[in-house]
């Protein structure tokens, strides 16, 4: 049988695909890392159904394989007796949990299949929520910027892991980029925010992230055009029109 890695999206519970949605609803046995990613799971299977598992809040390297591999070890059992799912909040495959068990069963439960659900990553979904295009051809980089940092480099960066939105600001502005945070994008969990100012985001918050455009960067593109003929047309219907009520004025008099 299967344990399935299944991308819950980035926190609302109908952004879940429908793939994972219906592995959910078939698997016997759901694993959650976390509080946020339960929440989320129970929302399609019932709580009977979500299994337990302990993961210490450590930087300790032995302390964190110590966890992985009891979570491994209970986890095995059941997807060698029929179907389990580990869920996680964004994708399985993008800076997730889910690559730590994963390389642990490959260690010491390799008889155990392992498939992949794809979930909407917050990397993905910020651009709809702060209305960022992407356009062809651009470059992008994904990088993290825990307690501060502001990697630089690339024209456009997006930078998760915000804990320290004004001290990250500070330095991006220093190195010629304009920032704007979102935080908790697509959560059910917590208050949303958007904003290009870090003051209204000070508190630490590990679901923050921020993308950071170059100043002089040249965004254009042949659909601009569009935007021009569109200008044009209506300052000639506005000419036109201020036209027509002058004749008629001068006419009354």
């Amino acid at each position: 049988m299967t344990l399935y890695g299944i991308g819950l999206g980035p926190g609302e519970a109908d952004l879940i695909s429908v793939r994972g949605k219906e592995v959910l609803e078939t698997v016997d046995v759901v694993y959650s890392p976390g509080r946020l990613s339960r929440a989320v799971a129970t929302e399609h299977v019932p709580e009977e159904r979500i299994g337990d598992l302990d993961f210490p809040m450590t930087r300790d390297e032995e302390k964190l394989r110590s966890a992985w591999k009891e979570a491994a070890a209970e986890i095995a059992p059941k997807a060698r007796e029929g179907d389990a799912a580990f869920v996680t909040l964004g994708d399985p495959n993008v800076y997730s949990t889910f690559g730590h068990l994963r390389r642990t069963l490959d260690a010491f439960h390799s008889d155990v299949d392992v498939e992949v659900v794809p979930g909407i990553s917050a990397m993905t979904a910020f651009a709809t929520a702060l209305d960022v295009e992407i356009e062809a051809g651009a470059g992008l980089s994904l990088r993290e910027a825990d307690g501060g940092a502001a990697p630089t480099g690339p024209d456009r960066l997006i930078l998760f892991k915000v804990t320290d939105a004004p001290e990250t600001a500070r330095k991006l502005d220093e190195a010629g980029y304009d920032v704007r945070f979102g935080r908790r994008l697509f959560m059910d969990a917590g208050e949303t925010v958007i904003t290009e100012d870090p003051a209204e985001i000070d508190e630490r918050d590990y679901y923050t992230l921020a993308y950071a455009e170059r100043r002089d960067l040249d965004t254009s593109s042949a659909t601009d055009e569009f935007e021009v003929e569109t200008t044009m047309d209506e300052s000639e219907t506005t000419t036109d029109e201020r036209g027509g009520e002058a004749a008629t004025d001068g006419g009354q008099q």
